[in-house]
């Protein structure tokens, strides 16, 4: 799976930073992106990449703060223009379709492609036979959710080795034993196609935490990611700063990073006060803390 950062700034758009836009990418999975969040201009931010708006499938809102949600309309309404004509799924708080249908009712805006949207509560909010979608409450000033991604477990691989070893060469007879089926070979000898299948690859977990005091229960929702993607607003100086408008320092994301034990953290959601000669100074104080630390940049892309 991979990452693509589109807008890594808080609040306000600065010249490096666009407001909040990432995508997962999974052309790989099953040929589709899943946004997360979608603040003002997130459709030019797209421009610059591989991402076709036409592939979205799925859209995660974390909370109706402007920089999380003004560049939704716009995006929705030039993927019809854009030979967008599949579903699109959103998911989150109470309002967004208020929000949604107003600007198009105000624009007279028609989409060419059914939209279905879901008012999102903590727990299971989507499945499928290869994904699970869970939301998490999280602390700001408004009703915001964090959201974790998990990938069910991977059939284990073929056992190659093993099988040319008793003569089985490499033909359609390796799709039968994939399946797991019983196969009767030529000499008559049968074998069980589960057999010859390794343990199941386990399943990646991505967490998305966005807009919120650094809580506890982040630390159990994160558990165990492979990656977490965490907003850091601000440094440790402006710690009080963070406690007031309800966001997390970027020494608080590592410390949940490390409690967690996830492998990976990537800050985002940077405040437009620190500028580009502050970022590294930003990151150094969650290295400290969590080693497996980076900074997003807009554009940058993350696989895991």
């Amino acid at each position: 799976m991979k990452v693509v950062f589109l807008g890594t700034g808080a609040g306000m758009p600065s010249k490096l930073r666009n407001v909040s836009g990432t995508v997962l990418d999974l052309s790989q999975e099953n040929g589709t992106h899943w946004l997360f969040d979608c603040g003002e201009a997130t459709q030019h931010q797209i421009l610059y990449t591989s991402i076709k708006p036409r592939k979205i499938e799925k859209i995660f809102i974390s909370h109706l703060h402007g920089d999380h949600i003004f560049g939704l309309p716009g995006l929705l309404g030039s993927r019809s223009h854009q030979n967008g004509e599949t579903k699109v799924c959103i998911y989150g708080p109470k309002g967004l379709e208020e929000f949604i249908y107003t600007a198009f009712k105000v624009s007279q805006t028609k989409l060419t492609y059914e939209l279905q949207i879901y008012v999102v509560e903590e727990g299971v909010i989507f499945e499928d036979e290869h994904l699970v979608v869970k939301a998490k409450r999280m602390q700001h000033g408004m009703l915001c959710f964090g959201y974790s991604i998990l990938q069910k477990d991977l059939p284990g691989a073929l056992q190659v080795e093993r099988l040319k070893a008793m003569g089985i060469q490499p033909g359609p007879i390796y799709q039968e034993i994939k399946q797991g089926k019983q196969i009767t070979l030529p000499n008559g000898h049968v074998i069980c196609g589960t057999d010859f299948i390794g343990a199941p690859k386990k399943g990646k977990k991505l967490t998305f935490i966005t807009d919120t005091h650094a809580i506890s229960q982040s630390i159990q929702f994160a558990q165990g990611s492979d990656l977490l993607i965490h907003e850091g607003t601000f440094s440790q100086a402006e710690a009080l700063q963070a406690e007031q408008y309800f966001h997390s320092t970027v020494s608080q994301a590592a410390q949940i990073a490390k409690e967690a034990k996830v492998k990976q953290l990537i800050l985002t959601h940077i405040s437009s006060r620190y500028q580009k000669k502050d970022w590294l100074t930003l990151l150094e104080e969650a290295t400290c803390i969590f080693p497996n630390t980076v900074m997003a940049e807009d554009w940058s892309e993350w696989v895991f």
